[in-house]
């Protein structure tokens, strides 16, 4: 196997488990208001994803740096052409980390509720606009001869990455549900379970949509199948909500959302970023990669780094691992 297809695949890995722990982190800002009656109840919420968040945010750090270095012909093209929607990420997501160290400074309600609802927009912003982008990458955008992007800002805003906005920011907030349902106790478990079990029906809905325009499109048989896969997971996800068998409510969730991912990249490859101008004008795996001695030696650093960094991931979720309810939580 080549090492340009390796790291294609790696780059996959990355954002599926950028999606599976981010995911539910997107999806508790977005119910902090929704579920969090009080002051109490909201710290409850911030404090299940408090230990873990920046964590998290790890595997899109990685992400980006891996597809600088190994395809640098599709991160410029990429960064530039999605300029706008990728910095209102940016600042959403420096907006949501400042809030959750600010929110606790001072003893004011009304500066509380000014950073909680920095959190919410840090967190639906995000939740929106990666679904938007990679729906764009799975079409394709408008690429000149030069592998640059020539189209506009509302471009991007077509049907097809709408629907994938709508898709991340459904499957995001259900995942978030599922996982707070499985962290909390007492009544905030009832109520994110009660509140699961309601979006399941719509992330079906909306997600059954976007994969399976994705498939009738592209018509790859490992991504259909991988799209199935999907499908039956988020199924899954439903009955177990239903039951409040949370863990296995989680574990399906976050199945989808990898699953997804993978049908995705499967269904691009070998191209990284079509062309809707003509097809010579695609990036591939081939015409957008770093040199085979770059990607020698950055093979070789991800096979000693990798698992060191996901077995320190493992640990921090195992030491917090234990439910948390409003009554252990100081007034």
């Amino acid at each position: 196997m080549e090492l340009t297809t390796v790291w294609f695949a790696l780059i996959a890995l990355l954002w599926a488990g950028y999606f599976l722990l981010e995911g539910f982190d997107f999806g508790v800002g977005i119910l902090l208001p929704v579920l969090g009656r009080d002051n109490r109840e909201r710290r409850l919420l911030i404090n299940t994803i408090g230990p873990v968040w920046d964590g998290n945010e790890v595997w899109l750090i990685v992400a980006g740096g891996a597809t600088f270095a190994a395809f640098p012909e599709w991160y410029a093209t990429l960064f530039s052409g999605f300029y706008l929607p990728l910095l209102i990420i940016l600042v959403a997501l420096i907006v949501r980390g400042v809030a959750f160290e600010y929110r606790g400074k001072r003893d004011d309600d009304r500066w509380r509720r000014r950073w909680d609802r920095c959190i919410f927009a840090g967190s639906l912003a995000p939740a929106v606009l990666w679904g938007v982008a990679f729906g764009n990458i799975v079409r394709g955008v408008r690429l000149d001869a030069r592998h640059e992007y020539v189209g506009t800002f509302f471009d991007l805003l077509n049907p097809y990455a709408i629907v994938g906005g709508l898709t991340t920011l459904t499957l995001f907030t259900l995942h978030g549900a599922v996982f707070l349902a499985l962290k909390t106790d007492g009544e905030m478990r009832e109520r994110a379970g009660a509140m699961a079990a309601r979006l399941a029906p719509a992330g079906i809905a909306v997600a059954g949509v976007f994969l399976a325009g994705t498939a009738i499109a592209h018509r790859d048989a490992i991504g259909l199948l991988l799209f199935v896969a999907a499908a039956a997971g988020l199924g899954s996800a439903a009955v177990a909500t239903r039951q409040r068998r949370e863990g296995w409510a989680f574990v399906a969730t976050g199945a989808t959302l990898v699953l997804a991912v993978f049908g995705l990249f499967v269904t691009l490859f070998p191209d990284v970023l079509p062309s809707t101008v003509a097809a010579a004008n695609s990036l591939t795996v081939h015409n957008a990669s770093s040199t085979p001695y770059t990607l020698k030696v950055m093979t070789w650093v991800a096979v000693f780094f990798t698992p060191l960094v996901v077995l320190y991931q493992g640990w921090t979720y195992w030491v917090f691992r234990k439910r948390l309810s409003v009554e252990k939580i100081p007034a």
